[in-house]
């Protein structure tokens, strides 16, 4: 039966209609955007692509961005990781915006200060930070579903006398997947004064003619070692397992000795310049050459055996010197691309010299003079730097309270869990950029941090104008995207025995991964499943958005036209 209605007077002498359980047609053109404020965690990549997408891109939009970013300036990542030898391992004309390519990089695969110095003149360019605070961390988050609202902390300056609040009807969470150095548990470290994490570096620290212990053989080490090489006395590099150390990511076009870096000349610089559409060519070309090698991540292949051939036979011809390192050091129980794979220009060399030691032996203790090792070994060091990663648990430092008294902190304890990367049930209104199980290992993440970006504009765009309240996926959803995630890695390399930040559990036995190539990630978040979310609506009624019968054409907004369809719907 429908509703009955009821007349209601109102103060001007008209009546209005409403519903016997209070429900009143608002008096709204369909299409107007409601205004919302949107309060983002983090200003490198992700948030600063949030700000141009949300802010200056998106016209009369409504929304009110706040950032806060807890570091002294822009950057993420980029700014906090200085260690020497820090570089990325994209090609720097893929590692960047497509709707700011800048033609100016150096060389093939840039350093960290230059990545960081392109990231400082998008938002110069764009003037992108007006709206960021800077030095303001958040410390807590808490849902106020009676009002629709996110209720966070923020601590300026470290000072926690001046914490005070702010409220959002949005809250996403830009701060990144490798944001939070990870100290190895070892038994005395605290006693050992000259230590650094690669992740914090200190500049203070001298390395020249010392001895340096280097743990890890992780993406960090496998740069500091050969970029501290010349400097040092003596390196002692830690490590517990086998890892690849191969090609970098569409190598054959950087156009270096073995797929090493190589500069940009000014001509080609100039080049790049002067013919757009000629650089566009050619970035389009480094980005096919990555996304073909999707294959080679999925159990025996062609594209698999053949790199798992040449990455076999290069590291032992590199290792030549030292064939019993090259036995313990390829693995022999997992594919390349297990682990994230590290080109490591001239890693292998450097250990394999005399210079450098190499024990696989584990770390029994450190002691004020360096390093004891399980098999009785003494290493005294000088400096000992940790390139041990990062927490990858995806659980927040903070308190994020959610639906129901909700922790993330608890609902994460064990393993995460998201729909598409993206968003988890429990948390209404609260978004991730690179969540658990988006595509981090091949290729550039920064076309996935976009289309992240176009994503949560479309959902924002329905939350706006068809008065949304709040929106969470369904646990349904998100249980049949981990059934079908679960059953994909099965047939990737990434489900075989290797220790990788990819992974998290007991015995590492969920991937935290996108079942499937980047090409995939972007066309499925391009094309969202709104039938996938419960969605909330203010007034009660999900037509309610309809509003007083007439659109913002029929009112004459600015940039409408009454007649549009005439020129073909």
């Amino acid at each position: 039966m429908a509703p009955s209605l009821v007349d209601q007077p109102t103060t001007n002498g008209q009546h209005v209609q409403q519903t016997a359980d209070g429900y009143v047609i608002p008096d709204t053109l369909v299409g107007v955007r409601r205004p919302i404020k949107v309060i983002v965690i983090g200003f490198g990549f992700s948030g600063i692509n949030l700000s141009y997408i949300l802010g200056k891109e998106t016209k009369n939009s409504n929304i009110t961005l706040q950032f806060y970013e807890k570091n002294a300036e822009l950057g993420g990542t980029w700014f906090e990781n200085t260690y020497p030898g820090c570089s990325c391992d994209i090609p720097a004309v893929n590692y960047q915006f497509t709707w700011h390519p800048s033609p100016d990089w150096k060389s093939y695969y840039a350093k960290s200060e230059e990545t960081l110095a392109y990231l400082q003149s998008v938002v110069a360019h764009h003037e992108l930070d007006t709206c960021v605070k800077y030095n303001h961390r958040l410390t807590g988050a808490w849902w106020d579903h009676q009002k629709g609202q996110w209720k966070v902390r923020i601590e300026p300056n470290g000072d926690s006398s001046a914490a005070f609040y702010d409220y959002s009807e949005i809250l996403i969470s830009a701060t990144g997947v490798l944001n939070n150095p990870k100290w190895p548990e070892l038994k005395g470290l605290e006693s050992f004064k000259n230590k650094v994490h690669t992740a914090a570096w200190d500049h203070s620290i001298e390395l020249t003619g010392k001895t340096v212990g280097v743990i890890g053989n992780g993406s960090s080490s496998i740069q500091v070692v050969p970029a501290i090489y010349d400097r040092v006395d003596r390196i002692v590099n830690f490590m517990r397992s086998p890892t690849w150390v191969t090609a970098g990511y569409a190598s054959n076009l950087a156009g270096g000795a073995d797929g090493g870096n190589v500069a940009y000349t000014e001509e080609e610089r100039r080049r790049f310049v002067e013919d757009p559409e000629g650089y566009l060519a050619y970035r389009k070309a480094v980005e096919k050459e990555m996304n073909s090698n999707f294959g080679m991540l999925i159990k025996d292949t062609p594209a698999q055996i053949a790199a798992y051939e040449y990455a076999t036979s290069e590291m032992r011809r590199k290792l030549s010197k030292r064939p019993d390192l090259a036995e313990k050091l390829i693995p022999k129980t997992f594919a390349v691309g297990c682990r994230r794979p590290n080109p490591g220009h001239g890693y292998l060399e450097a250990i394999s010299s005399e210079k450098c030691d190499v024990t696989f032996s584990g770390i029994a203790e450190v002691t004020p003079e360096g390093i004891v090792t399980e098999d009785g070994v003494k290493h005294e060091l000088d400096v000992l730097v940790c390139g041990t990663g990062f927490d990858v648990s995806f659980r927040p430092s903070f308190p994020v309270v959610g639906r129901d008294g909700l922790d993330m902190r608890d609902a994460f304890k064990d393993v995460p869990d998201s729909y598409l990367s993206t968003m988890t049930p429990g948390f209404p209104n609260y978004f991730m950029m690179l969540g658990p199980f988006a595509p981090y290992g091949h290729g550039s993440i920064i076309p996935a941090v976009e289309v992240i970006a176009r994503n949560i504009s479309m959902t924002l765009e329905k939350f706006q104008t068809q008065n949304v309240k709040s929106v969470e996926p369904k646990r349904e959803a998100v249980a049949e995207f981990r059934e079908h995630r679960d059953l994909y890695m099965k047939k990737t390399v990434w489900n075989a025995p290797c220790n990788s930040w990819f992974k998290l559990g007991p015995k590492g036995e969920t991937v935290l991964m996108w079942p499937g190539s980047r090409l995939h990630f972007i066309d499925i978040m391009l094309h969202p499943r709104w039938e996938d979310y419960d969605w909330e609506y203010l007034m009660g009624n999900r037509f309610s958005y309809w509003g007083n019968g007439f659109t913002m054409a029929d009112a004459d907004v600015e940039g409408t036209d009454k007649a549009w369809y005439i020129a073909g719907v």
